[in-house]
C-alpha cells in the first residue's frame, strides 16, 4: 500500500499539468487574431468567416456614424473599401477622426460588414513630421535646447 501513495501523486499531478496545458492551448487558438489588408481579406474565402481578424486602413472622411459607445465607418486601403460596425466596451479613442489610421479588431460577417469589437486608430497629422522651415507640433520638450 506504501508504495500507491507516491504513484496515485504523480498520476494527479500528470493530470492536472495536462488539464492546464490543454486550456492553455485552446484559449491562445481562440484569441489570436490574424493581421490581413482589405484585399487579403477579400481573397480570403470562408476563410475570412471563421477567424480572428487585424484590419487596418484610413477611415474614410464623413462615413463616422457614432451611437454611444458604438460607431459604424469605411476603412480606405489601397482603392478598396470595407464598412465596419464597432461594437466594443470602451468607446472609439479620441484620436478617431476622418482620415485617420485605424486598426480595426474583429470577425467578418458573411453580411460583408467587419464586426469589430477593438479599435485603435492614431491621427496621421498628429504624427506626421513637421514640413521644412515649420516649428513642430505636439510635445518639443525633447526638443528645447539645453541650458
Amino acid at each position: 500500500m506504501r508504495g500507491m501513495a507516491p504513484i496515485k501523486i504523480i498520476a494527479a499531478a500528470v493530470l492536472v499539468l495536462a488539464t492546464v496545458g490543454w486550456l492553455a492551448y485552446t484559449g491562445v487558438r481562440d484569441t489570436k487574431s490574424y493581421y490581413c489588408t482589405i484585399g487579403e481579406l477579400n481573397a480570403m474565402g470562408k476563410k475570412a468567416y471563421t477567424r480572428n481578424l487585424r484590419v487596418a486602413g484610413n477611415v474614410q472622411p464623413g462615413s463616422i456614424q457614432r451611437s454611444g459607445t458604438n460607431a459604424r465607418f469605411v476603412l480606405l486601403e489601397q482603392g478598396l473599401t470595407l464598412q465596419v460596425n464597432y461594437q466594443g466596451a470602451e468607446p472609439p479613442p479620441d484620436t478617431f477622426k476622418d482620415d485617420a489610421q485605424a486598426l480595426a479588431v474583429g470577425t467578418y460577417g458573411r453580411d460583408g460588414v467587419f464586426h469589430a469589437t477593438q479599435l485603435q486608430a492614431k491621427c496621421a497629422s498628429k504624427y506626421a513630421p513637421a514640413k521644412p522651415g515649420e516649428a513642430p507640433a505636439g510635445n518639443t520638450a525633447m526638443l528645447a535646447p539645453a541650458k
